[in-house]
């Protein structure tokens, strides 16, 4: 049997419980709209999790324990996120839970957590909202980002448009929790570079909707030379297809999204020069993104990772999580928040090494239980149906820094 054929068996099996066991909840949106991001996270948190088994278990004291995972689909509903953090809230023996997507979903069921005090590493996404909701509130938190923020990719994108020598843009967003933090994060850093971007029609539209029209023809009015774009799922390839329908060239900037196989996939060439920000792209500029790679598409049966930034950042929380399990030398959900706080020694990731990314809760800065900084991103460019660098000296740069 070859090592991936056995991957693939850790994986199926991982639902069988034991005592001895490191309890483990992986949410998020399997199906819908958002199931890229949500599977995609999924699958690289489970790829994790079989290494961590196959080698025997995650160290804590004397003994090695096996993770056990619970899997909820969310289906990106408000409502059933908040059932299922009700229903892990009341887990005696859960030590943490992984993921999320929306930030709806966040909003909706994050507080259960935080009342029970179960750890939660929130990945791939959800706006800034899921963390600054706990702002001058919660004294001690128990919920962790492991996500580019979006100010961080606010400014990315905002840049980027700079740079390229716009001077007109048009912000475009979706009615969700998620597009309107983009928004006015967007407008914020738009804000802070004084008179070198001129907004010339800020412009909302639906889950659902597939027509853009009217949207982009009162930017193209405005004389917008590039659109800068927050949304989450299909309606992203609308804008794309809406434009190649009216002639518009003007490119489109925006959230991590545009990287999601839902979009490249439904917009196809139209969607050729999407620019976004990325914590991973699938490349193998270096030995560890290599064999993630292979692994992943091994394993999974796939040629391309529907989401490679959501399943890089699933299966590196899952490796920063049984980091402080082991520091903590525990299973307790308590014991593990307070190791995450004040991490000891490096953790290998996909991404990159991880040296102390989280310090402890400070009610007034969010950025405490943020683990990415503007040095963990770089822009990505859809080309021919793949997300590829943008800039060539980013992907020197990240390969420089893996020696």
């Amino acid at each position: 049997m070859t090592r991936f054929a056995s991957l693939l068996m850790l994986v199926l099996a991982l639902p069988a419980f034991a005592a001895d066991s490191l309890k483990v909840a992986i949410t998020g949106p399997f199906s819908g709209g958002s199931a890229p991001m949500g599977t995609s996270m999924r699958d690289g948190a489970k790829l994790a999790i079989a290494e961590i088994n196959a080698a025997g278990g995650v160290q804590a004291g004397a003994g090695k324990l096996k993770i056990e995972v619970i899997e909820r689909d969310d289906e990106a509903k408000n409502e059933r996120g908040a059932l299922i953090a009700q229903e892990l809230a009341a887990m005696s023996d859960l030590s943490g839970v992984i993921g999320s997507v929306n930030t709806g979903v966040v909003m909706a069921g994050d507080r259960h957590l935080q009342e029970k005090g179960i750890t939660k590493i929130i990945t791939p996404a959800a706006g800034s909202a899921s963390m600054t909701q706990w702002v001058g509130k919660a004294q001690d938190l128990p919920i962790f980002r492991f996500a580019a923020h979006d100010g961080i990719q606010a400014a990315l994108v905002v840049d980027e448009a700079i740079k390229r020598k716009f001077t007109k843009v048009a912000v475009l967003h979706d009615a969700t929790n998620y597009g309107v933090s983009g928004r006015d994060d967007l407008l914020r850093e738009i804000k802070k570079q004084g008179d070198k971007l001129q907004v010339v029609a800020t412009e909302k539209f639906n889950i659902g909707d597939k027509d853009m029209t009217a949207q982009l023809l009162r930017a193209r009015s405005g004389g917008a030379e590039a659109i800068l774009i927050w949304a989450i799922g299909p309606e992203l390839a609308a804008v794309a297809n809406g434009k190649a329908k009216i002639g518009m060239a003007a490119p489109l900037i925006g959230g991590w999204t545009l990287s999601m196989s839902n979009f490249i996939d439904n917009a196809g060439k139209n969607g050729n020069g999407a620019l976004m920000p990325q914590t991973f792209i699938e490349d193998p500029i270096t030995p560890k993104a290599k064999a993630f790679i292979e692994a992943y598409h091994k394993t999974y049966g796939v040629s391309r990772i529907p989401s490679a930034v959501s399943a890089a950042q699933g299966y590196d929380a899952v490796y920063l999580f049984t980091a402080a399990v082991k520091q903590a030398g525990s299973a307790d959900t308590h014991k593990i928040k307070a190791a995450l706080e004040d991490l000891k020694e490096p953790v290998q990731g996909v991404i990159t090494t991880w040296k102390h990314p989280y310090s402890k809760w400070d009610p007034a800065n969010v950025e405490t239980h943020e683990a990415f900084r503007r040095e963990q991103a770089v822009m990505g460019m859809v080309q021919d149906g793949r997300v590829v660098f943008a800039h060539d000296t980013d992907r020197q740069r990240l390969a420089a820094q893996a020696k």
